[in-house]
């Protein structure tokens, strides 16, 4: 059974930095490109972030780029996002997932708010 577990969500304040986790299990990490989607208080899915099996390669959504870095431990089946110079518009729910055949997979989330 594919589970995955995020947490280091929190509150922060607008400029603040927090660093997300995403731990798995019940697939061969290894293998799988995993990513990070957000969903902010009445709005839709939004992907922010996702890395190939390896770590070699990563992708971002513009609104992001240079301020979060996604990566990963495949030794640990973790997945992680460093996120810095957090703004307001970050305040959202954070998933980690993957496409595993013919079907996506998610966690519960972890929630980040970003306020002063």
């Amino acid at each position: 059974e594919v589970q995955l577990v995020e947490s280091g969500g929190g509150l922060v304040q607008p400029g603040g930095s927090l660093r997300l986790s995403c731990a798995a299990s019940g697939f061969t990490f290894r293998s799988y490109a995993m990513s990070w989607v957000r969903q902010a208080p009445g709005k839709g899915l939004e992907l922010v972030s996702t890395i190939n099996s390896g770590g070699s390669r990563t992708s971002y959504v513009d609104s992001v780029k240079g301020r979060f870095t996604i990566s990963r431990d495949n030794a640990k089946n973790t997945l992680y996002l460093q996120m810095n110079s957090l703004k307001p518009e970050d305040t959202a729910v954070y998933y980690c997932g993957l496409r595993l055949g013919l079907e996506d997979y998610w966690g519960k989330g972890t929630l980040v708010t970003v306020s002063s």
